[in-house]
């Protein structure tokens, strides 16, 4: 139950909170994955050495140009004009320089494709045969047989096309091949903080490289003045043309308005416009505040006819509470009753005291009463005048009205006509003055070019450089290589060592096992030839972490299994048995692998008789089979039978172990992989602890985890793990650390000294 609760808290710990990686965990790495690392290091220094020294060299020439905007080219007034920021601007410039028409004009001027086409186009030629040649051909067929497939009536829609509109396409001409190959050789690269560039180019040869940077810079700056001049002649004609038509336009359109103003009298009437939409506007805003008032006046008159008689509700209306007068007559009357009060506790209601203050009071309500009536009074009065005002007003707005629709009748057109002369003066104007500055500054220039360094001869190849090829070449091999062994290493499920075995699942890792190099070498005699050898002292550790793991008494009965097969499970149980029977105790081996088993063929014994017969209930004598000048004695499985679970679930395999620990010191069962069957399972409730081995770069963690699992659920105690097939460059310093100490004294000491 302990080990199955360890199993289950191991699990659910993050990998995070697993343990720190130390740089000494990425040297391990790098030890073990040397020959990656290596090989890696080696396939790319060699691919970059074969690739440069077999590159053909290239010179590049460069010029370098100043290119910035001219500020005063667009106008005379201001020659100093700020000039704003453009971040397009050299970027376009870039383009210009790229472009297929500056290419053009360089084969032009030098005549590449007369004087020079055997330079440029001798690589097509020679290799028009080549195998490189033809599988670009074969490639470009079947890409453009790709794109050209079409359904039958697609095709004869193409056909019609052609028939109707014969456009085809021309094949490119010597001149476009050469201009597109300096297109390919050129480069641009502006320096920083400045308005200038270096524009180059790249070529076999030195002299041609200079030759074609110092035409590129020419016939940029000539088709940056072609499309000046094309740009202004365009604009003036276009201009000119316009203005004429403007000027026509204008002529006609003031005769028009002329006319018209003479046929409706409108001389003074545009003075006399603006008077009436402010009077208009203004009895508008007096009729609004006129209804305003008289629906506030009507909503008051209503509140005081639904309060009828009832003075205290009439009261509460604003207009009477915040009557001044009211106000005061109020408080004389509060200060009437407050002194009616008083007396009331002196005198009677008879006394002459107490008479003149009641009448005092009843005066002062009659006062207050007269007051409010007359209020109401006023209220109505002031009804009835605001809606004789709204009349008033409503009359004075309709006869503005009438007559300013009259007005506008025969000012609208107006409007219209000397809107459309100001439209055409504007016009026509702007025009003549863009005439007149384009005839003046037609000549100037937009764009300052400038040469601040002219091109020279190349004297040293610029590409490929030899020596950062090679620096590169090493340093991409060198962490190429150590990334791909992590990468790999990453990818490696596998056991490696035993401080993350312990660390993942909770054991105990009794010891790790070197693999044996020498081909000729055994791993079951291994341990009889070289008994103080590395090999031999891995299972002296193990022997000594197996006696101690368990607290009361030393295991005696002792299953050795594994996850999966060829982990080293069978090797493991004969080198185990050799090494604990030293000190003259007995150790007898049971093959309880009744599928696929090998004690037999180890120890060389016969098998026509073992615990297969034994369990069936077959009984002889020689069961037992001792090995002579050894203290190990075997029990071989047996004839294979059908049901091998069946027969190790039995009573009698237990009955069997019982008797035979009366005899031997240690017992030690073979059993099968845990993956494979559920033998090792059942087995394992029979014994005092398994022992796991698992093979270093083989066994994965998952097939670990399933594993335990499984032996997890039946209890299985578990006395720790044996790691095999660890290299030297793998040993965990936790479990070696005597290195190559035995082999120094073997020549000294052949005893064992355990």
């Amino acid at each position: 139950m302990t080990n199955t609760t360890s199993f289950n808290q191991q699990k659910s710990m993050p990998d995070s909170q697993e343990q720190e990686i130390h740089l000494r965990d990425y040297i391990r790495v790098l030890k073990k994955r040397k020959k990656t690392v290596l090989t890696f290091l080696v396939l790319t220094f060699f691919t970059v050495i074969i690739t440069t020294f077999t590159t053909t060299p290239y010179y590049t020439a460069y010029s370098q140009v100043l290119i910035e905007k001219n500020s005063a080219s667009g106008s005379l007034e201001n020659s100093r004009s700020y000039t704003p920021y453009d971040p397009d601007f050299l970027t376009t410039q870039f383009e210009i320089i790229r472009s297929a028409n500056v290419a053009h004009r360089v084969v032009t001027t030098l005549q590449l494709d007369i004087k020079y086409r055997h330079y440029f186009l001798q690589d097509n030629k020679a290799g028009a045969f080549t195998f490189l040649g033809n599988l670009k051909r074969g490639v470009k067929r079947f890409l453009s047989g790709l794109l050209s497939s079409k359904t039958p009536d697609e095709t004869t829609g193409n056909k019609l096309d052609k028939e109707t509109l014969p456009v085809t396409a021309e094949p490119k001409t010597d001149a476009d091949i050469i201009a597109a190959i300096i297109r390919g050789n050129l480069a641009i690269t502006p320096i920083a903080n400045t308005k200038t560039v270096f524009i180059t180019y790249s070529d076999k040869n030195p002299a041609m490289a200079k030759v074609v940077i110092d035409a590129v810079v020419q016939a940029y700056m000539d088709e940056i003045l072609e499309m000046k001049l094309a740009r202004s002649n365009y604009t003036l004609q276009w201009m000119t043309s316009k203005a004429t038509e403007e000027g026509k336009k204008l002529e006609t359109s003031e005769l028009a308005l002329q006319k018209y103003m003479r046929d409706n009298d409108l001389v003074t009437t545009e003075n006399k416009l603006a008077v009436y939409p402010e009077k208009l506007a203004e009895f508008s805003s007096q009729l609004s505040k006129a209804q305003a008032e008289q629906k506030e006046i009507e909503s008051l008159n209503a509140r005081i006819k639904s309060a009828g008689s009832n003075y205290q509700n009439i009261e509460t209306i604003p207009i009477f509470a915040d009557n001044k007068v009211l106000q005061s007559l109020r408080e004389k009357i509060f200060a009437a009753e407050q002194n009616i009060k008083d007396l009331s506790k002196k005198y009677g209601q008879k006394h002459p005291s107490m008479m003149n203050a009641n009448s005092e009071r009843e005066l002062l309500l009659k006062e207050k009463q007269f007051e409010i009536n007359r209020i109401i009074e006023a209220t109505r009065n002031s009804y009835e005048l605001a809606k004789s005002k709204e009349e008033n007003l409503k009359q004075l707005l309709a006869g503005a009205k009438q007559t300013m629709l009259d007005v506008n009748e025969r000012f609208t057109q107006y409007s219209i006509m000397k809107r459309e002369v100001d439209i055409n003066r504007v016009l026509y104007d702007t025009l003549t003055s863009n005439i007149k500055k384009s005839t003046v500054t037609e000549q100037s220039q937009e764009i300052n070019i400038w040469v601040v360094q002219k091109a020279e001869r190349p004297l040293f190849p610029s590409k490929p450089r030899k020596s950062r090829n090679l620096a590169l070449g090493l340093i991409l091999g060198l962490f190429g290589g150590i990334g791909l062994a992590f990468f790999i290493e990453y990818l490696d499920n596998t056991i490696k060592d035993g401080n993350t075995l312990e660390r993942k699942f909770g054991l105990t890792v009794l010891g790790s096992v070197e693999e044996i190099t020498e081909k000729t070498e055994k791993v079951e005699t291994f341990l009889l030839k070289n008994p103080l050898s590395p090999f031999a002292e891995s299972y002296r550790l193990i022997r000594s972490s197996l006696l101690l793991s368990s607290p009361d008494r030393p295991p005696r009965t002792i299953l050795i299994t594994s996850m999966s097969p060829k982990e080293g499970k069978t090797a493991t149980a004969a080198n185990m048995a050799r090494i604990l029977s030293q000190n003259n105790r007995k150790v007898l081996i049971i093959d309880c692998d009744m599928r696929r088993p090998r004690i037999h063929s180890l120890f060389a014994v016969s098998n026509s008789y073992g615990l297969s017969n034994y369990l069936t209930g077959i009984t002889e004598k020689n069961l037992v089979k001792h090995l002579e000048g050894e203290n190990i004695s075997i029990i071989t499985s047996g004839s294979i039978p059908p049901n091998p679970a069946e027969l190790l679930n039995s009573s009698r395999l237990k009955l069997l172990i019982d008797d035979m620990l009366k005899i031997f010191d240690f017992i030690i069962l073979d059993s099968p992989p845990v993956q494979s069957v559920t033998d090792s399972l059942t087995l394992s409730q029979l014994v005092d602890g398994t022992l796991l081995v698992t093979r270093a770069g083989k066994t994965t963690y998952d097939m670990m985890e399933s594993g335990l699992k499984k032996m997890h659920e039946v209890h299985t105690h578990i006395l720790g793990v044996i790691i095999n097939g660890l290299h030297k460059s793998q040993n965990d310093s936790g479990y070696y650390g005597y290195d190559d100490y035995y082999s120094k004294i073997e020549t000294q000491n052949k005893v064992d000294t355990l």
